[in-house]
This record gives C-alpha cells, sequence and structure tokens, in this order.
C-alpha cells in the first residue's frame, strides 16, 4: 500500500507532488517519487538519495551567464526542455530568464536582443523547436572542407558551423554508453573493461564522460571563467546518476504498473544494465547469450488473452492498455528492411538488413543501443532541410564528392568522410515529457516520428499499427 505525502514546490522550474514510497513499492528505503503533469498524463522521477536535494551544484549558477544545470534539464520535461515550457518561461521574464543567452540559446551570438520582441526573434529556434546552437569548427586534418554554407542567421563559417540541437535528458544516465548526440563527451581509455567486441577499442567509465561534461557544460553554457571543482563535478554526476525518470500514467490507460504491467521510473531504475548487454551484432556482452529482439516487456501482462492480475479496469481503460501492449510487440518486432544507414549497411556491407526497432534500439528497458554506434538515417539530408536551419555544403578532399547537409554530426568531432550526419540514438523513455523529437526536432509529435521511420524504411505500418506505437512510445 503506498503511503503519499504531497509538498509543493515553486522552484523556478514547475510544481511537482511528491510521494514518499513504502519500502514494498520502492527498490530503496526511503526513495522518493515526484510527479509531473504532461499532455498523455504524468511522468515520474524517483530519485535514489530521497527528496531531491536543490542545494545540489545542479541547482545553482557556477558561471557568470545566471545558468545552471536545471536550466536546460527540467524535471517537468523529463529532465530536458520543451517549447511551451519555453514560451511560458520568455512571456513569464519578457525573454530575460537564464536559459535566453546569446552564446548558444540565439540563433545567432550576434543576434539583437535589445527589445522583447527582438528578443523573441532572436530565440526563436529555443522557442519553436527547444533547440540550442552547438558552435562547433571543422577540426583540423578533416577529410572535408566546408565549400559553402546558406545560414540564415548569418553567423556560421568554417571557423563555427551553427548546429541546432536538443538538449538530452540528465537522467537514466546509467543506460548511456554515448555522451551527447555527437559522443563529444565519451573518451576512449586503454585499460577500460568496456570494448567493443573483437576490437582494441576501449571506452572509458561513464562516470569519467559526464564529470567531464558537467565541467564544459559549465564552462560553455554558462560561460563559467574557470573549471569547476573535482567535489562540484563529482556531486552533479552523482545527482544525475541517480535520478530515473518515465511516465508514470497515462490519460486512457492510467496507472502504468496497473494490472501487473511495470511501467514507470522504479522499473526504470531496478532493470540491470551496462556496455554491450544485448548487442544486436554480437550478442550479450557479459553472459555470451545472443540477442533478444524483445527489448521491451513492461507491458507484457497487458497482452490478450493472457492478461495478468486483477482487472477491474473500465472498457475503456482495456481498450487503451491492450493498443499500449500491441505497440509493444510491434516496437519488438514489426519487420523493417533497414537501408541506406550509414553505420550499418555501410559498415556490415550488407545492401539490405533485415530487423525490426530493436535492431538500433537495443538496450532493454532503456530502448537506446548498448554500445557506441552512431548512425545516418537521413535526418540531415538536404531533401529534409527546412528554412529555419542552416545548409552545408561538404567537399571531400580526396575524391571531391560533395553532400549537402543541415549538421555534419559525429564528422566535427572525428573528421571522418564517413560520419557525416552520424548520431547516436536517445534513451526512450519519459518521452511524453519532452517534444519535440530526434536530434533537430524535426518530429514535432511522435505520430510524426513513427511516420518518419515508415516512410524512410517503406514499413508499411497501417493508421492502426501507428496508433498503437504511439501509444506505447508515450508510455514510456
Amino acid at each position: 500500500m503506498k503511503t503519499t505525502r504531497i509538498l509543493t514546490m515553486a522552484m523556478g522550474f514547475g510544481l511537482a507532488a511528491v510521494g514518499t514510497l513504502s519500502d514494498a513499492d520502492s527498490p530503496a528505503r526511503g526513495a522518493f517519487v515526484t510527479t509531473y503533469p504532461n499532455a498523455s498524463g504524468s511522468s515520474a522521477t524517483y530519485n535514489v538519495a530521497g527528496a531531491i536535494d536543490f542545494g545540489n551544484p545542479f541547482f545553482q549558477s557556477l558561471g557568470t551567464n545566471g545558468r545552471s544545470c536545471v536550466s536546460c534539464h527540467q524535471p517537468a520535461q523529463g529532465w530536458g526542455i520543451s517549447p511551451p515550457e519555453l514560451r511560458a518561461r520568455f512571456e513569464s521574464t519578457a525573454g530575460l530568464d537564464p536559459i535566453f543567452r546569446l552564446n548558444d540559446g540565439a540563433n545567432s551570438p550576434k543576434a539583437d536582443v535589445s527589445t522583447v520582441e527582438k528578443r523573441r526573434a532572436a530565440y526563436g529556434m529555443l522557442l519553436a523547436k527547444g533547440l540550442i546552437r552547438v558552435g562547433i569548427g571543422i577540426p583540423d586534418g578533416a577529410e572535408f572542407v566546408l565549400d559553402s554554407v546558406d545560414d540564415p542567421y548569418g553567423y556560421a563559417s568554417a571557423k563555427e558551423l551553427s548546429l541546432f540541437r536538443r538538449p538530452l535528458p540528465s537522467a537514466n544516465l546509467k543506460y548511456l554508453n554515448t555522451v551527447m548526440w555527437d559522443g563529444r563527451e565519451t573518451f576512449l581509455d586503454a585499460n577500460s573493461p568496456d570494448c567493443i567486441r573483437g576490437t582494441t577499442k576501449c571506452f572509458a567509465a561513464l562516470h569519467v564522460d559526464l564529470a567531464h561534461q558537467s565541467n564544459g557544460a559549465t564552462e560553455g553554457h554558462a560561460q563559467a571563467a574557470s573549471p569547476i571543482g573535482d567535489a562540484q563535478r563529482e556531486a552533479i554526476v552523482r545527482f544525475e546518476m541517480g535520478l530515473f525518470t518515465a511516465q508514470s500514467y497515462d490519460n486512457d490507460a492510467k496507472a502504468l504498473d496497473g494490472q501487473n504491467a511495470n511501467g514507470g521510473p522504479l522499473s526504470v531504475a531496478a532493470a540491470d544494465s551496462y556496455f554491450g548487454i544485448n548487442d544486436v551484432l554480437v550478442g550479450d556482452y557479459r553472459s555470451g547469450k545472443a540477442f533478444d529482439p524483445v527489448v521491451f516487456r513492461m507491458f507484457d501482462a497487458w497482452a490478450s488473452p493472457a492478461r495478468g492480475g486483477a482487472d477491474d479496469a473500465s472498457p475503456a481503460t482495456k481498450k487503451a492498455r491492450d493498443a499500449v501492449a500491441r505497440g509493444q510487440a510491434l516496437f519488438n518486432t514489426k519487420p523493417i528492411p533497414i537501408t541506406g544507414v550509414k553505420g550499418i549497411n555501410d559498415d556490415l556491407g550488407i545492401a539490405m538488413l533485415p530487423g525490426t526497432c530493436t535492431t538500433c534500439h537495443d538496450t532493454p528497458n532503456g530502448g537506446n543501443h548498448s554500445i557506441p554506434m552512431p548512425l545516418d538515417i537521413g535526418l540531415t539530408d538536404a531533401a529534409r532541410a527546412t528554412p529555419d536551419l542552416p545548409l552545408y555544403v561538404l567537399r571531400n578532399v580526396a575524391t571531391g564528392q560533395r553532400i549537402t547537409t543541415t549538421d555534419p554530426g559525429r564528422a566535427l568531432i572525428t573528421g571522418l568522410w564517413k560520419d557525416v550526419g552520424r548520431f547516436k540514438g536517445p534513451v526512450l523513455r519519459s518521452l511524453a515529457s519532452r517534444p519535440p523529437y530526434f536530434h533537430n526536432g524535426s518530429a514535432a509529435t511522435l505520430r510524426d516520428a513513427v511516420d518518419f521511420y515508415d516512410t524512410r524504411f517503406g514499413i508499411g505500418f497501417t493508421d492502426q499499427e501507428k496508433a498503437d506505437l504511439v501509444a506505447f512510445l508515450k508510455s514510456l
């Protein structure tokens, strides 16, 4: 039986109900779960340390422009950000909240922000799609050069390309193996046990990556004048690593742990996860078991005809739970002919790889890839460019080949031509809290994301299958 106490918090990032769980409900004594409403129902965050410590450096301004980690990692937005909340912040502060800063919140660092209306235009990408501008130049010795750039904001150059990307959530981090969309905060360590199977490419422990990232974000996003201390880095990483978030209640399916289902953040925290778990290519790195394409099982109890537990839900709730269960099955098993994906078809030398959603989203209960595997699925292709994004023409120095892209992705870190347009896949939890989707916010809704994959790979989803997949994804 859950025991609950309700607290109201107004810390500049929303209201929340904090429920104290009984020992029977929680993976750890004294656990706290915090719930936040969203358009689909509500999400919940479980903090392994108990009540959220708002004195942690995560919530402190450690730089010079007023920002803290929470400026871009809001608890109510799945520990990320979303445009509706950003627009509310803009209106309540006349565009002066710390997230609205020229260095990376604006479309250009040279934008005019002298009036409210000019600030509204200057921060247009942040307000419309929740996109932060990341400035990265072409590295020395790269296999390519910048032939031309069409930047609607008049700033980007080979010295500093403007890349508009969604901030990634600062929760569920135990599932990560790659930090940042392009992996620029993921480091190699020859002495690490986390190595790509069959190679000598070994990766530093996640804790090392996150400690480096916490300082990089403070020096970059918060414009700190000097590096933050080791104790502050450790406190931030420890706090982040203890956060687990997921959708906990759906307006249609109701409680996502009802009727013996296993939705919500406690299952996210309790699940095992490690480098190479259930890898699609070589199987599980620790157990040696073959890859299991059934990656998500939280809603098995809702699958007909073998429902589990007491079923006293209304007919409408049962119908909604059926849809979630069908969507989970589709995610695990619907055949997808994978073609033209850099990082899969070219690396494997296979024109078409028969797969499912879980071929790329293979981490059990998390849905990201369990080893670093940046992929290009076409999100930055010129054919998908929109007028609000810069367009870059890159030329291969050796071959003269050209690629037109809105974001070179991993290639700006490695300098490799093959990496143009390649990005990691994110953890697929608490999706309902943080639209839009993909690194560039190009999918406004989960239905838009499903439609993209359907068109890109010629899957042939029916309307019912699309609806079921959306019901599942918004329940994660």
